[in-house]
């Protein structure tokens, strides 16, 4: 059966029109474009779907937060210092404190008092000898001398050689030389290691309050990822991240205390127990320093080191050794005075006693003398170019730690505050997740703990080129001290004393003139 085209146009016809009618009544219904407005919809039939009571935000803020509320690692600086208590010390008064109590600069000081007693020693004249003698006279022949009492009295003095005497005392004199310089080193090095053991102890502790904040930080991360995970906007595994990055900072702080604990302790064991188990220092790692050119310490380092000094000595000492060897060769003279009294006769005697250097004239003694010489010379000399060498590794190593410094404070950690800045905003968005930015603040956190080592080691160097080599602790002006307490003598008075034509008696009140020695230093190092 076919269809003819008239048929299929009214077919077309009636069912198209239905539709074209029902368009045009929903045309006219349609509302223009317009910006959104908050106007109450219509009423309907259907029910609206109300969206669910926001949860109240003190029992269960949202997992997604803004990221300023959440706290971030404190960035250690000189102006985020904790306040100091009232009875802080500085790290001047520590090491005054250290080195007024520490038994090793007792010993040492007691071996500058052995020295000064072997000048008074060697200046002092030899004691006469004295011999008594007596007893009974019997004759063999009783009949020809009849038996009579007779005693004897001999007095003997040696009068020592000059220059064997002089030499003697210039090498007690040199021997009190260096053992003042090895007093002196003693405390430039206890002086050395009480201010980098105090510098430790300030790293630990700022190591140990970063650490804190960063625990603090994880505590609260992890307290809002509990939250999100109990309305079921987060998944549970970061709560198992976050538990996990909780005990990590836990332990981290723990490690860091118990280190900053250790050091304390340590400090404490160089003063010899003087300080109290809860001291604090009024210092920083931020705290300026200060260090003259490096051709001045080039110049001034071999001058003023106690190590080069001490040497100095020996090498005097060993050199009027010789001298003393030399000149005892020529023979001491021994006067002897002798009375012999008996019944019928009394006898005076006067006598020189004297040995004659004919058969040895103490050629190994001598030799023995000179070959010490030259070792402590060629001592001496490899060490000046050893502490120059080390004063130049000391002073490169000091300007790689400042530059450390300011690559760290200049542009590294700025570059790792960026980032962190940045995760930040891009956790605000949304386009990343907290754990995301926490690694960030990891880094910053591992930059900032970087940066201190630096501060720590810039401080380093500079107490070893400072302390260490230069001495800058004061040893002399407490040594001086000591001496216008009557405590020890000087080289100069008993020099002065022998040049004079006499010997002066010294006792431990001795009241000379005031000893003339290097002035105390004056930047503050002890």
């Amino acid at each position: 059966m076919q269809i003819s085209p008239r048929l299929r146009i009214v077919l077309s016809v009636i069912l198209i029109l239905p539709f074209a009618s029902a368009s045009a009544q929903t045309t006219g219904t349609i509302p223009a474009i317009t910006a959104p407005s908050f106007a109450p919809a219509p009423a309907s039939s259907v029910p609206a779907i109300t969206p669910p009571a926001p949860v109240p935000s003190a029992t269960a803020p949202s997992a997604r937060v803004p990221f300023d509320s959440i706290p971030s690692v404190a960035n250690p600086s000189a102006a985020a210092s904790p306040v100091m208590p009232a009875g802080a010390l500085t790290i001047e008064a520590l090491q005054k404190l250290g080195l007024e109590a520490n038994g090793l600069v007792r010993a040492a000081q007691s071996q500058v008092g052995m020295a000064e007693a072997g000048v008074v020693g060697a200046s002092a004249y030899p004691n006469p000898q004295v011999t008594v003698a007596g007893g009974p006279q019997h004759a063999r022949v009783p009949a020809g001398l009849p038996a009579n009492y007779h005693r004897q009295v001999t007095v003997a003095q040696t009068i020592e050689n000059p220059f064997v005497r002089s030499a003697r005392i210039g090498s007690a004199e040199a021997g009190v030389e260096a053992s003042r310089a090895g007093f002196d080193q003693v405390r430039a090095d206890l002086a050395a290691q009480l201010r980098v053991r105090a510098y430790e102890l300030l790293l630990r502790q700022e190591i140990a309050r970063m650490e804190g904040s960063v625990f603090d930080l994880m505590e609260e991360v992890r307290r809002r990822i509990k939250v999100g995970v109990g309305v079921g906007e987060t998944a549970r595994f970061e709560l198992i991240r976050a538990d996990a990055e909780v005990l990590n900072a836990a332990s981290r702080k723990e490690a860091a205390e118990l280190n900053a604990q250790r050091a304390r302790v340590a400090l404490r064991q160089f003063t010899a127990g003087a300080l109290k188990p809860d001291f604090a220092i009024n210092a920083s790692l931020f705290d300026p320093v200060s260090l003259p050119p490096l051709e001045k310490l080039r110049q001034e380092v071999p001058a003023v080191n106690p190590d080069v000094l001490r040497l100095q000595a020996e090498w005097e000492r060993a050199r009027l050794r010789i001298d003393q060897e030399r000149a005892s060769v020529l023979p001491s003279v021994q006067v002897i005075y002798s009375n012999f009294q008996e019944f019928q006769y009394t006898s005076n005697l006067v006598g020189l006693n004297v040995t004659v250097p004919i058969l040895y004239r103490r050629r190994g003694e001598i030799d023995a003398a000179v070959a010490d010489s030259e070792r402590v010379r060629e001592t001496l000399e490899y060490r000046r170019f050893e502490i120059g060498q080390l004063l130049e590794s000391a002073w490169q190593g000091l300007q790689i730690a400042q530059r450390r410094v300011e690559m760290f404070e200049g542009g590294i950690i700025k570059e790792a505050e960026s980032a962190l800045r940045i995760a930040q905003a891009a956790y605000r968005f949304g386009e990343r997740g907290l754990i995301d930015v926490l690694d960030t603040q990891r880094v910053l956190r591992g930059i900032l703990a970087d940066s201190l080592q630096a501060r720590f080691d810039f401080k380093l160097r500079n107490e070893n080129c400072n302390t260490r080599y230069r001495c800058r602790c004061n040893c002399r002006a407490a040594c001086c001290g000591m001496r216008r307490r009557g405590g020890c003598f000087t080289g100069q008075r008993i020099r002065g004393a022998r040049a004079g034509g006499r010997e002066q008696h010294y006792d431990q009140a001795g009241a000379g003139a005031p000893h003339q020695d290097r002035p105390a230093d004056d930047d503050g190092s002890g």
